[in-house]
């Protein structure tokens, strides 16, 4: 026996005879109790680094530990390889998107090998490949067929750095998730899934969910966010127009007094007619970039459109005004504002000397000070009609009763969510499969001219999708007319919503699922990967299992019964700033420290000698090039070992 272990020599040769006898291959037998265990897959943006390395070795322990107990289990690999990064570094390395992607695969392939990991390579996929969105394409026009998908022109959170629409669970703090530039609003068509319909399965769902994190599920529920209140309709005085509003307290109602209307509100284009100051306001708050997290901090602008609303029940004109913390995309457009129960009301009236009436009181009698703040909390009624001394509830159905008998309101459920926008306006995804005639008409592209393939050999010049610039690519025929086909992209999260379950049939040619293979594997028992997609992917993944349930390819509600969070794996990240103002980013490897006494960094220098700025231990990314590539550990101290560490350096769930 050798005295000292050479992981160079025992590793490679044990991973060639895993590869050479399948070993970890997974074949359907009724006769045992199946395991599905899944990673989200990675994007192949060149090199894994130890955030990767953790997550697929807690994948593999989990794997390895149910194969030991006797179960079939499946543990799969793949690709999630459309979007923008690699239109990036395709400009940047002067190639295209496609070659460098590829590359990009069969390095980290090599590189997962290494670490060997027990995947069934066989069921491989790469989501760019068209054999893979060719379903997706598919699907797409399925759910055209049933009414679940519709196109409209809409204002979007545009990123004028990536030049693409992000969705609102994409913004964060009014920036761009990816590249954090601040994100604008702009109207254009937009291909839409009306996620909305599935609202409720979503929020019960997650009932049936006992094995996923409290964390996820509560981030889920606020997202989707439920609510039970009333719309009301109230006439505009001296005109035929109405405007409607959706509220959760109509208690409060005998206290409204003005209704705030968002800046694209068709009454505020009405009432900017004649009026070239509002006009011009408008079209301030309509450029405004306004994240909803941002509502309730930010400053309170408004103008008066001169239009008066007629209050339902006291006849009370009330004045109308553009608010922009008024949203179009949520609720109506409209506000009733009820300056003295509501602080952002509050705000805004105090700044333009509109009046503050108190329709609640505390129930406990104390003193209130609506001079200072609203108050917010449920209590009795005053200054409410009959209504007075009513508590929350009462005066909730007996207002709401009053409404629907004079047939202008309605009890009504809302939602915060949204229904889900799927065009891209970039080129590296996978194209919407629609088509336009020449009349105008929007028609799905039959089955027989799918998949609608993307070209690969482009060239990109770093500011129009080359579909979008080469107009012959999207000249086609309709049942021999001509027509146009669609030149945006899938949202990424298109490809990532369904991969979970084309690992089960990842060949199968006869359709987008073989229900068979689907039915006994999933749904997924073991699902690993991080919070950050809780209101995204993780949310649109449980929405296009429910689709596929529904279009009959699957029989349970969930996709995944058991969900891990591993906590983020952290490094230093360093940059400097470059003549053209851009951040390049330094890999820690190559930086160069000075530390105080308590081993706090104080300068940190290049190869160059630049000073870097140093930004703290943020989360490894290709973006901030602070991700530490495991082949040199590997090299040095063998894969098992660099896999232990990684399992208890820190438990599963906690920052590393």
């Amino acid at each position: 026996m050798q005295q000292h272990y050479r992981p160079d020599l025992i590793e490679p040769a044990v991973q060639q005879y895993w590869a050479e006898n399948k070993v970890f291959k997974a074949i359907k037998d009724t006769s045992k109790e199946k395991y599905y265990c899944l990673s989200m897959f990675p994007y192949p943006s060149g090199r894994l680094h130890m955030g990767h390395v953790r997550n697929y070795t807690i994948g593999d322990v989990v794997s390895r530990y149910q194969r030991m107990n006797g179960k079939n289990v499946l543990q799969p690999i793949g690709w999630d390889a459309f979007g923008l990064p690699a239109e990036g570094a395709a400009i940047k390395n002067k190639t295209a998107p496609a070659k460098w992607t590829y590359e990009n695969i069969e390095y980290m392939k090599n590189q997962l090998k290494m670490l060997g990991f027990g995947y069934d390579w066989d069921r491989e996929i790469a989501t760019c490949r068209p054999e893979y969105y060719k379903w997706e394409q598919w699907f797409f026009t399925e759910l055209y067929k049933k009414g679940l998908v519709y196109k409209k022109t809409s204002t979007v959170n545009w990123c004028p750095n990536d030049e693409t629409v992000l969705a609102n669970e994409q913004v964060h703090e009014g920036c761009c998730w990816r590249c954090d530039t601040p994100v604008e609003q702009k109207e254009i068509p937009q291909w839409f899934i009306k996620i909305t319909d599935y609202a409720e399965q979503l929020l019960g769902g997650l009932d049936q969910l006992p094995q996923w994190p409290d964390m996820v599920k509560t981030m889920q529920r606020n997202w989707i966010g439920r609510s039970e209140g009333v719309e009301i309709t109230f006439d505009v005085a001296d005109t035929a127009e109405k405007v409607a509003v959706y509220t959760t307290r109509p208690d409060t109602f005998y206290g409204v007094s003005y209704l705030g209307i968002a800046a694209a509100h068709p009454l505020a284009d009405l009432a900017a007619e004649k009026n070239p100051e509002l006009a011009e306001f408008i079209r301030e708050a309509k450029n405004a970039k306004v994240a909803e997290a941002d509502l309730a901090t930010m400053e309170k602008k408004g103008m008066a459109t001169g239009l008066f609303a007629i209050h339902p029940l006291t006849g009370e004109k009330l004045p109308i005004w553009v608010a922009n913390f008024v949203l179009m995309h949520y609720g109506t457009g409209a506000v009733m504002a009820v300056p003295a129960h509501d602080q952002r009301d509050f705000e805004f009236a105090q700044k333009y000397s509109l009046p503050i009436k108190q329709v609640i009181a505390p129930l406990a009698d104390e003193e209130i000070d609506l001079t200072k703040q609203a108050f917010v909390e449920h209590g009795k009624l005053v200054n409410s009609a009959e209504f007075d001394d009513l508590d929350f509830d009462g005066a909730f159905n007996g207002i709401a009763d009053k409404l629907e008998k004079l047939g202008v309101g309605k009890r009504q459920v809302n939602y915060r969510l949204r229904d889900w926008g799927v065009s891209r306006q970039r080129y590296w995804g996978a194209p919407i499969p629609m088509l336009t005639l020449p009349n105008g008409e929007t028609v799905p592209a039959p089955i027989e001219d799918l998949p609608i393939i993307l070209p690969e050999d482009v060239v990109m010049d770093g500011v129009k999708s080359p579909i979008k610039a080469d107009p012959n690519w999207a000249k086609t025929t309709f049942n021999g007319e001509p027509a146009l086909k669609e030149t945006d992209t899938f949202d990424t999260f298109m490809e990532s919503s369904w991969y979970y379950a084309r690992y089960t049939s990842p060949s199968y040619a006869e359709g987008m699922l073989d229900k068979d293979e689907a039915n006994y594997w999933l749904p997924v028992d073991q699902y690993i990967g991080g919070i950050e997609h809780a209101t995204m992917h993780l949310l649109y993944f449980r929405f296009f299992h429910k689709l596929l349930r529904d279009a009959g390819f699957v029989t349970s509600d969930e996709p995944a019964r058991k969900l891990l969070c591993q906590g983020m794996v952290l490094a230093d990240a360093f940059y400097y700033t470059s003549p053209t103002n851009e951040r390049i980013w330094v890999s820690p490897t190559q930086v160069t420290l000075e530390r105080d006494e308590k081993g706090r960094i104080i300068k940190a220098t290049d190869p160059e000698g630049r000073e870097l700025v140093h930004t703290g231990m943020t989360k490894m990314s290709k973006s901030k090039n602070n991700g530490i590539d495991p082949q040199e550990m590997v090299e040095k101290y063998g894969a098992d070992t660099v896999r232990l560490f990684m399992m208890f350096a820190s438990p599963a769930e906690m920052t590393l």
